[in-house]
């Protein structure tokens, strides 16, 4: 049976602990008890656990040998911001994918209190990676950077950076992502009702690729999670995860 992974919250030597709720979840939903072994991700190496003590809110294990794990494909995924149930339901799929870095948008369609309210969301958007990323067993979970205007996000250096605009081009995706490229793959993914022509302007000037998915109008979250799993599939740096894993 596969062993559960935890994400530490402190290591120290051959020492990592569970914290606060996350350590809660391990002692009252899972009943966790002294002895129990996991697989713990320890300063972005795993490696084999055993809980060797349980208080209010910590969690400690004593560190085994390093597990083999999988590599994590270099993408970033810049995210305009939509809706936060669906957005939210985006980025934990696109964890168990195995993106490495989100990037959220304010995109000139964002609406404005969604905008407004994006910062505040940033902790639970990284409290959703971590749980995202011990259940599909990574090493550690994606970074989740703070809102930023597409202008700043148009900058960003990536090899290849692709946007996707569906109505705007024939190339599909699958055909401009590199297999193994060196450095990060970037790719954007525009609000409900698109990206506006002038920011499809602005990333064509800035050196991007336009791609589209095929000929369906898909919904933002259906969008950003079918493009990182075609993407990550074409870089061809990990075997994508098995369903109930």
């Amino acid at each position: 049976m596969t062993r559960r992974r935890w994400i530490a919250d402190v290591v120290s030597n051959n020492r990592a602990a569970l914290t606060g709720e996350h350590a809660e979840h391990l002692i009252r939903v899972l009943r966790a008890q002294v002895g129990q072994e996991f697989d713990i991700a320890a300063d972005g190496a795993i490696r084999a656990g055993r809980i060797v003590s349980i208080e209010a809110g910590r969690v400690e294990f004593e560190l085994g040998d390093e597990i083999p794990a999988q590599v994590t494909a270099q993408l970033t995924l810049l995210l305009a911001v939509f809706k936060f149930d669906r957005m939210e339901w985006a980025i934990e799929k696109c964890t168990e994918l195995g993106v490495s870095r989100i990037v959220p948008v304010i995109a000139r369609r964002t609406d404005a209190h969604l905008a407004d309210a994006s910062a505040k969301r940033v902790e639970r958007w990284r409290r959703i990676a971590l749980q995202a990323a011990e259940q599909s067993r990574r090493a550690s979970p994606p970074e989740i950077a703070a809102p930023i205007r597409l202008r700043e996000a148009a900058s960003f250096a990536g090899s290849p950076r692709i946007v996707l605009a569906e109505s705007k081009t024939e190339i599909r995706l699958r055909d401009v992502v590199v297999p193994q490229a060196a450095g990060d793959l970037l790719l954007a993914i525009g609000p409900e009702g698109g990206w506006a022509e002038d920011e499809l302007l602005l990333l064509r000037d800035s050196g991007w690729i336009s791609a589209t998915l095929g000929p369906t109008i898909l919904r933002a979250e259906t969008a950003a999670i079918a493009a990182v799993a075609i993407a990550i599939s074409e870089l061809g740096e990990q075997q994508l995860p098995q369903a109930g894993k």
